[in-house]
């Protein structure tokens, strides 16, 4: 999408430190360490929340500084983005195909955008019918918190093994830099605080990027105009304040450039032309997205355009 132009939506003056960014990094990274030092001491009923909670929140995190923020110097953003606490996505990587993802003009195309969900006809049918039917229940809600995160670790990691494989323009130089960040978040975890693997995988890993997938589920469909493709999730304070309010999503896709922290009050000031722009793709909080999609399918999973 085109930004807005400028009697659309004022675009307030944006700081050159963002500090509630600059104190959101702290806070996730403060977190993460205190929470696997002393994971002795909490009950698994708040462990496992808490631990998929920062997660989750780190990849809005690293969402946010993909998008030139909180600083003007796109190193500095990237330093604060690169830890690899969730192990499995390299920063880089996921800068590089996020950014494609934002030419809306291809939003929802499975073969230019990165991020769709979408299948050509062709993929469909080599899946065979067993694959088929764990896609088919990935399209649902419950599909996506339970086993997304295993689809999603899988496929991501088979694409990318063999662009390291092949040598494929910087995936070797990125993926070792990414195997050194990890290393280091693995010493962290298993030396230092002598926590269980499997423990820091499936509390802190998997539930937070089961989180993750709440974020991704509804946000995009294909229709004819790009800029219905986008979706609004309203009502949702404590969700919104785990996505840095990208459940507003049709606001971040207009104007990337604007900050986690304006995107509720911006909204609000233009929420009717917004509603308009997507053509009234809006739910009412995630309670909303549950009671329509927790067993149903979203979309198909052919995109129309490749049936």
């Amino acid at each position: 999408m085109a930004h807005l132009a400028e009697g659309e939506i004022a675009i307030p003056r944006i700081a050159r430190i963002e500090w509630p960014t600059v104190a959101l990094a702290f806070l996730i990274y403060g977190g993460f360490i205190a929470l696997t030092y002393f994971w002795r001491d909490i009950p698994l009923l708040i462990l496992v929340p808490l631990g998929a909670w920062l997660i989750a929140w780190h990849g809005s995190l690293q969402h946010e500084v993909i998008h030139h923020h909180p600083t003007r110097h796109q190193w500095l953003n990237d330093a604060i983005g690169f830890p690899p606490i969730s192990l499995w996505l390299p920063y880089h990587v996921y800068r590089e195909s996020h950014l494609a993802h934002h030419r809306d003009e291809h939003l929802t195309d499975p073969i230019e955008d990165p991020e769709s969900y979408y299948f050509t006809r062709a993929d469909w049918e080599r899946f065979g019918w067993a694959g088929r039917m764990l896609w088919e229940f990935n399209l649902t809600l419950i599909g996506r918190l339970t086993v997304g995160p295993a689809i999603i670790l899988a496929s991501f990691l088979w694409h990318e093994a063999i662009k390291v494989i092949r040598g494929e323009g910087d995936s070797r130089r990125l993926w070792a830099w990414h195997g050194v960040g990890m290393a280091i978040v693995l010493w962290w975890v298993l030396v230092v605080c002598d926590m269980p693997f499997l423990l820091f995988f499936f509390a802190f890993v998997y539930c937070g990027t089961a989180l993750s997938r709440l974020r991704s589920y509804a946000e995009h469909r294909f229709a004819d105009n790009h800029e219905e493709r986008t979706a609004i999730v309203e009502r949702s304070p404590l969700f919104g304040l785990l996505f840095l309010y990208n459940n507003l999503h049709v606001l971040h896709h207009r104007v990337p450039a604007l900050p986690w922290y304006m995107l509720p009050g911006t909204y609000e000031r233009h929420r009717d032309f917004l509603v308009r722009l997507n053509g009234g793709l809006v739910y009412r909080g995630y309670v909303d997205v549950a009671r329509r999609f927790l067993f149903r399918k979203h979309d198909a999973p052919t995109h129309p355009r490749h049936s």
